[in-house]
């Protein structure tokens, strides 16, 4: 910090949990925002896994920059590797530029396994995000997307995938004075709940009364015996976000995040409320099915 300059108020550190930092610079009141995310191959086809790793890291939305990160496989012959590492490339350069950004750098090292990583950047003012941290008793949680979506994608379900794409313009313009969010990916629903919990400044537990899962995605993962999508801590493939509101926000959100504004609309669903308690996560409800498709304007009240 240059002698003199005015520190402004401090950032509280953000446990490993949250998958992202925020960082007081000390040019200007801005500070810079980063997430990250990485991948084992999911699919079988190199640019899909390229483009499912950038989609999930850019979980974030007006990023600055992304960072492509990757391993090769020592167990991958340079054949091999000469075939899929440019197709896996194109596949996350090509989505971060759909996603209206850039891909400035990337670095490769070999290890046992095959990982691609993406890190996206953002300068912002203080101002111009949500710290996770301001949950409030009576605050009603939310969550953009159904679960299963890593189920359908190690299925190759495509028309599944299709079915829960990103809904950028909503998360950029939609915040609705909320207090809270996080992405939905790799520690699942649950997880990424109790990492989040734990960042409260309030004495608060979250109750997690409601999940719309992916039609069919339930019994898969049960016959499979490998997700835990009904254990409630399957990961998620470029999952949802998860939004602590206002309880009079809510409708208003919902409704505003199917109308036509923002592309052909989609759904979001109540899963939750928060309550008095000691920063824990509390699963009381069951799962519902989602067998709506794309673009559905079905209703957004928890199903039971």
């Amino acid at each position: 910090m240059p002698e003199g300059a005015d520190p402004g108020p401090a950032l509280p550190v953000l446990d490993i949990g949250i998958a992202s930092c925020v960082i007081l610079l000390r040019h200007g009141g801005l500070s810079l925002v980063q997430t990250m995310d990485f991948f084992y191959p999911l699919v079988e086809d190199p640019y899909t896994m390229g483009c499912i790793a950038c989609a999930s890291a850019m979980g974030i939305t007006e990023c600055d920059n992304m960072l492509t990160l990757l391993s090769l496989s020592q167990s991958v012959s340079e054949e091999e590797h000469e075939q899929i590492m440019p197709l896996m490339i194109k596949g996350f350069r090509d989505a971060t530029e759909e996603g209206g950004t850039a891909v400035t750098g990337r670095q490769m090292v070999v290890s046992s396994w095959l990982i691609i990583c993406g890190v996206a950047t953002m300068v912002f003012r203080p101002s111009a995000f949500i710290m996770p941290n301001n949950a409030a008793v009576g605050d009603v949680l939310v969550l953009t997307k159904p679960l299963g979506t890593q189920v359908a994608v190690n299925m190759d379900n495509t028309e599944r995938w299709n079915q829960v794409e990103e809904v950028k313009l909503a998360y950029q313009e939609a915040t609705f004075n909320a207090h809270v969010a996080t992405d939905i990916t790799s520690f699942g629903i649950l997880g990424h709940s109790q990492n989040l919990v734990k960042q409260q400044r309030n004495e608060v537990s979250f109750v997690i009364c409601n999940l719309p899962v992916i039609a069919k995605m339930a019994a898969i993962s049960k016959a499979s015996g490998q997700f835990g999508l009904l254990q409630v801590t399957s990961a998620e493939t470029s999952g949802g976000l998860l939004i602590c509101l206002p309880r009079e926000q809510v409708a208003h959100f919902c409704s505003e995040i199917r109308s036509s504004k923002y592309r052909e609309g989609h759904q979001a669903w109540i899963v939750g409320i928060v309550e008095k308690g000691n920063q824990t996560v509390l699963p009381r409800g069951a799962t519902a099915a989602v067998p709506a498709p794309a673009h559905s304007k079905a209703s957004s009240e928890p199903s039971s």
